[in-house]
């Protein structure tokens, strides 16, 4: 491969050929030779006084080091000419810095970033509760919510499932709390309640019913509940190991409430309060974990970040929740968030407690009635 560079010069045109390879190169420095053709020069006088022209070539070879100061003037002239003109490809090699931006830099620790998330969210830094203590001014916020609910009827006070079989006798009522806490999940109160009408008014609100019927019925006599298909099936299947393990009856006990299909911790705890009159533990649907996180009663183990699940609410509500509370804390939130503490918009201008909460004008809030009536007339 050649690379020519012309030089201009009143006197002289003389071009410049780079001959470079790429095998075969050896631990010897290289310079430039020059190879003097027979064509005459240009401008260049002869011995006989005629003008001739002539090219010379300098093709890069490798040769042997010479002593320093060799070589004429001529030919340094022209290497630096050369080198101004042509550099060698090892002036383009990329050389990383410390400011270039593919360069790599190391992380700030985990801690300081976590200290900037908590720094960040304003929210979260009063009324926290933490190792089991319980946040600040609980109580007046219990209260308030307690007056509110009193002035307003929610869904869960006239549809809740503790109101299931209430005419049936009681291990018949128990299988009926245990059928409709089962269908509520993922599924609104009166939707509920509806599904569990139907059921009773069918006769299949018992073990033994329920365990004859055909699974098809089951499901059109639920629908529309959350996952009506899983739940017929899960019904079917409790029926059966209730009818073969506790004579028609439910099991007594959490431990063998959660190993039935389809109940989790939410739903035994409600049904051990509900069926049996025994507090396990407190009820943490939805709506009690929303609104203890906003309220800013509950927080990680070991953080002052917002819980990630019911149950770990559940557990973090127990370290200090007075037992005598942990009845009535769930209808008493339910309420409170189906009516003013909604997941969307909640409603913080009609919250008389909204003084006393970290979250509240934090979510979009629901219009006023009035913005409502003059938005609609327009």
């Amino acid at each position: 491969m050649f690379l020519a560079c012309p030089i201009r010069n009143s006197a002289l045109s003389i071009t410049f050929a780079r001959r470079i390879t790429c095998t075969g190169m050896s631990k010897r420095s290289s310079s430039s030779m020059p190879i003097t053709s027979n064509e005459p020069l240009p401008g260049v006088q002869s011995s006989n006084g005629v003008s001739k022209s002539e090219t010379r070539v300098f093709v890069r070879r490798t040769v042997k080091k010479k002593a320093e100061g060799q070589g004429s003037g001529l030919d340094l002239e022209l290497k630096d000419d050369f080198k101004h003109c042509c550099p060698n490809i090892e002036d383009f090699a990329f050389k990383r810095t410390k400011d270039s931006p593919g360069s790599r830099k190391s992380k700030p620790p985990l801690d300081t970033l976590l200290t900037r998330i908590e720094d960040s969210n304003p929210t979260r830094q009063k009324g926290v509760a933490e190792g089991g203590k319980p946040p600040v001014d609980w109580e007046k916020v219990l209260e308030g919510i307690r007056e509110m609910r009193s002035s307003e009827v929610a869904p869960v006070d006239t549809m809740g499932c503790g109101r299931a079989g209430s005419t049936l006798p009681p291990k018949e009522r128990r299988f009926a709390v245990l059928a409709s806490s089962l269908l509520s999940s993922q599924t609104k109160d009166h939707v509920t309640h509806g599904a569990a009408l139907r059921l009773q008014e069918s006769g299949l609100l018992t073990a033994d019913a329920m365990d004859k019927a055909d699974e098809s019925t089951i499901k059109s006599l639920i629908y529309p509940v959350g996952f009506y298909s899983t739940k017929a099936k899960n019904l079917k299947k409790i029926a059966k190991i209730c009818l073969m393990k506790y004579g028609g009856d439910i099991p007594r006990s959490l431990e063998e409430l959660l190993l039935l299909p389809g109940i989790g911790p939410k739903i035994a705890h409600l049904i051990m309060i509900m069926a049996w009159n025994d507090v396990q533990g407190i009820c943490v649907d939805t709506h009690v974990h929303r609104i203890c996180n906003r309220l800013g009663w509950v927080s990680g183990k070991g953080s002052k970040q917002k819980t990630s699940s019911p149950e770990e609410t559940r557990v973090a509500l127990e370290l200090w929740l007075p037992k005598e509370e942990w009845v009535p804390i769930n209808p008493l939130l339910v309420g409170f968030g189906q009516t003013i503490c909604t997941p969307l918009r909640p409603k913080c201008g009609n919250c008389s407690v909204s003084h006393l909460c970290p979250s509240a004008f934090n979510e979009a809030s629901s219009p006023s009635p009035k913005l409502k009536r003059s938005s609609s007339t327009k």
